[in-house]
């Protein structure tokens, strides 16, 4: 089979095509031919160094397709069931071995393409905006990169539980897109201040939570734009780690609260993942959240797919077809 792989970090142009042996399933593993691989921000950073992964390795966390062997003990799926995975690694892949209490049935009526590039995503939203700050009807909330993959789904998200979402985006190209999935104002970051725009908006008070995948280049204007006692969700890097920073700014900025979540620790068990699985489900199948179609790279284009995300060309989410 076909796979991407790397023996050193560095820049997109580290990822290779290479030919490899087609895996078999071991016990309580299930092998599954992927029809669509989706491309996080996450995979970026294990590429680039930042996230540490042990060389030589593969690449990606999500995909979708059809089962088409079984391992000793299986009995919760069958071959030619349409499945879908997350947080297995290496599925830049034609094919990817998954331990059976990691993958999730796709239900009818959602594509390949829309699982493999909104199950990361969407569970990442549904963790953010339903456990690790819950939102409520009537709060206001800050959400950077609402363009993008997650933004765009935890925006919508957001809105049908009642939020009033303020988005960030890079440029006035993408403000269009921040309101039709959700969200009553859009901040740009390229021509506005962040934090001032914010307190104008809600009458000098701030907001109670601010959702941050950016990084080292939104840090100050989150940490300005929160009321007192509000919360600092830091889930992502796309411009660079957060410097380190004394816990004493948090006292002075109003009590804040601050914390790094990462989606794996939310999904750690099974049935923990089958249920924000199922909540997910839930909200595509009502409407509530609609998946844009993907942008689509083959297989053998996964750098061009990386330094595309990186020098954020693009909207939604990304996939490679194997």
């Amino acid at each position: 089979m076909r796979a991407i792989r790397f023996d050193k970090t560095g820049g997109p142009e580290v990822l290779a095509l290479e030919d490899v042996p087609t895996p078999t399933p071991g016990a309580g593993e299930v092998l599954v031919r992927n029809a669509a691989c989706g491309v996080n921000f996450i995979d970026t950073y294990q590429r680039s160094g930042l996230y540490p992964v042990a060389l030589p390795s593969g690449l990606g966390q999500e995909a979708a397709g059809v089962v088409t062997a079984l391992g000793e003990g299986v009995s919760d799926f069958r071959v030619g069931e349409r499945v879908t995975f997350t947080n297995v690694m290496g599925a830049y892949a034609e094919f990817s071995i998954v331990p059976a209490v990691r993958l999730l049935t796709l239900p009818e009526g959602v594509a390949d393409d829309i699982a493999a590039s909104s199950l990361l995503k969407g569970l990442t939203a549904r963790s953010l905006l339903k456990v690790t700050r819950p939102v409520k009807p009537g709060d206001t909330i800050l959400w950077h990169a609402a363009a993008g993959g997650v933004g765009q789904i935890a925006t919508q998200w957001a809105a049908h539980l009642g939020a009033r979402v303020i988005g960030v985006v890079g440029n006035d190209e993408k403000v269009a897109l921040a309101k039709a999935n959700g969200c009553a104002e859009v901040i740009v970051s390229s021509r506005e201040d962040i934090a001032a725009r914010v307190r104008e908006l809600t009458n000098g008070e701030g907001v109670p939570v601010v959702y941050d995948s950016v990084g080292k280049d939104t840090f100050e204007a989150s940490l300005n734009s929160l009321a007192p006692l509000g919360m600092f969700v830091s889930f992502g890097n796309a411009s660079g780690p957060v410097a380190p920073f004394s816990p004493l700014l948090l006292s002075q900025k109003g009590s804040l609260f601050f914390t790094r979540p990462t989606l794996f620790t939310y999904v750690r068990t099974t049935p923990l993942l089958r249920e924000a699985a199922a909540d997910l489900f839930a909200v595509l199948a009502s409407g509530a959240v609609k998946i844009a179609p993907p942008t689509r790279y083959k297989l053998a284009d996964a750098a061009q797919a990386h330094a595309d995300l990186e020098a954020r060309k693009t909207t939604g989410s990304l996939v490679l077809a194997p």
